[in-house]
């Protein structure tokens, strides 16, 4: 039995002489696992379409032991993502991120959508990418089941005050009149908003928003700090971007 998804590749390895074996991201099965025969034969159509970080409609049927790509139509290659090498390892990055933290046959067209917008804005590279880094990786651990207690100081309830701190192994705000932890981060009043509206705003303007230079330096700290905190696992696609950095 035959079916038709979108999806985005996020892992690909090559299997024998010829054949890949990819992992695609897609909005009603979440994670698929499946083979490409032939994909790297000099004719073969699926070359674009399911390699690396290509947007394409999949056409799969179910083999012995797992999911096979029958066709593959590219969408979006995301050509301009390779113009530059740390734009590229950030595209890399977001791409493991995702394999971490969707699941296998669980619906994930709210990750799928924010990462596409990720990638677009990287192609057009008219904003800060630490800005585009930190948002998405905040509103992804939300989607994965990471979401922090923003709404305000987790000791006495207060919602702003001049400064207050992040825990970013609790995931908590305390507020600067509190006793904290040892870890936690001082946030300013501009990247607590920040950090509360990419957590609750509707997932298309979830980089619609603007910081100065300064507090995203803060912003993005903080949230790569959180993400590690949460997932506990070795990123490599980010040690090499900030290697590149």
């Amino acid at each position: 039995m035959q079916t038709t998804t979108k999806g985005l590749i996020i892992r690909e390895q090559t299997v024998g002489e010829s054949d890949r074996l990819v992992v695609a991201l897609t909005s009603e099965f979440g994670l698929v696992k499946a083979f490409v025969r032939r994909a790297k034969a000099a004719k073969s159509k699926s070359i674009g379409a399911t390699s690396l970080l290509a947007y394409s409609e999949l056409t799969l049927y179910r083999g012995k032991d797992a999911y096979v790509i029958d066709r593959a139509v590219p969408i979006e290659i995301f050509f301009h993502l390779r113009d530059n090498i740390e734009v590229l390892s950030l595209a890399q990055y977001f791409a493991q991120l995702a394999g971490e933290l969707a699941g296998e046959e669980e619906p994930a067209g709210d990750m799928l959508r924010l990462i596409l917008n990720s990638f677009h804005l990287l192609c057009r590279g008219d904003k800060n990418i630490d800005l585009i880094k930190a948002a998405l990786e905040l509103r992804i651990l939300c989607l994965g089941g990471y979401m922090p207690n923003l709404i305000a100081c987790e000791e006495c309830g207060t919602y702003l005050s001049e400064k207050m701190y992040f825990d970013t192994d609790g995931g908590s705000l305390i507020c600067s009149s509190c006793p904290r932890p040892q870890n936690a981060v001082a946030v300013p009043q501009g990247v607590v908003e920040a950090m509360r509206y990419i957590c609750l705003c509707d997932i298309g303007k979830v980089f619609s928003f603007k910081l100065s230079e300064e507090n995203i330096k803060i912003l993005s700290s903080v949230c790569e700090r959180f993400l590690l905190s949460c997932c506990k696992c070795r990123f490599t696609t980010l040690e090499f971007y900030k290697g590149l950095k």
